[in-house]
């Protein structure tokens, strides 16, 4: 990509901005594939952690001890060890191997979706178990007088009430989803910092990738953080949450 980049001096760094922009298509790449890994994640992460939270808040011992021992492990070990034991640990098996799901496992991507789904499970399953144990008990015993089922007023009164609640630390984990996806670069996966480590494996300027990298990065989160702010304005989280 040839071309004058004289415009840039009033921004000088001290980066060869001639670099940065060959390369941003490709970082632009590797930034789609980011965001595709952590939609996937914080999306089929939300899907399992519902039913996980409102076990997990349940008063009965016996159905929150699986959710409980789920959400420890997943909490209380790091995302890459987690990782690792996916995508090197499985191959081991041979009922692995020879199962319809080995062409899947096989693939790095898949590998680090299912590791984020499972991980970022545990944390909204816990940010819903904190939500809903937050719902005034008096809305839920209205909603019992009224002769609402506890299956009615789990789906029309207590978790639309929850999802108001979480909403504003749902949004703080789908963040740090979105900086933890950078750990999809150790099992080869070219994502955003997997594809910046490549360039700069060929080019040997990691300041100026990793800047431009990390400036992705910000403007992926300012948009995520935007888009959250506009959903909770439309939700109306501030006056649900009495503020």
């Amino acid at each position: 990509m040839n071309g004058d980049y004289s415009w840039l001096s009033h921004f000088d760094l001290g980066l060869n901005w001639a670099v940065i922009i060959k390369w941003l298509p490709r970082l632009a790449q590797g930034a789609t594939l980011t965001l595709e890994l952590v939609a996937i994640a914080v999306i089929a992460g939300l899907l399992l952690a519902i039913p996980l939270g409102i076990a997990r808040s349940s008063r009965l011992w016996y159905v929150r001890t699986l959710p409980y021992c789920y959400i420890f492990f997943f909490r209380g070990t790091p995302l890459l060890v987690q990782l690792f034991l996916v995508y090197y640990g499985l191959a081991q098996f041979d009922a692995v191997r020879e199962s319809a799901l080995w062409p899947y496992l096989r693939d790095p991507f898949w590998c680090a979706t299912v590791t984020m789904t499972l991980h970022t499970a545990a944390y909204i399953a816990e940010i819903l178990r904190g939500a809903i144990q937050a719902i005034p008990p008096g809305e839920i015993e209205a909603a019992r007088a009224l002769g609402m089922s506890k299956p009615k007023a789990l789906f029309y009164i207590i978790l639309p009430r929850a999802a108001r609640i979480g909403l504003p630390a749902y949004s703080n984990e789908v963040i740090l989803m979105l900086k933890a996806s950078a750990l999809a670069s150790t099992v080869t996966l070219l994502e955003l910092t997997g594809m910046a480590r490549t360039i700069i494996a060929r080019t040997y300027l990691p300041v100026e990738i990793f800047f431009a990298a990390g400036m992705f990065y910000l403007l992926m989160a300012y948009v995520l953080v935007r888009g959250f702010k506009l959903l909770e304005r439309w939700l109306r989280v501030d006056a649900c949450q009495g503020r």
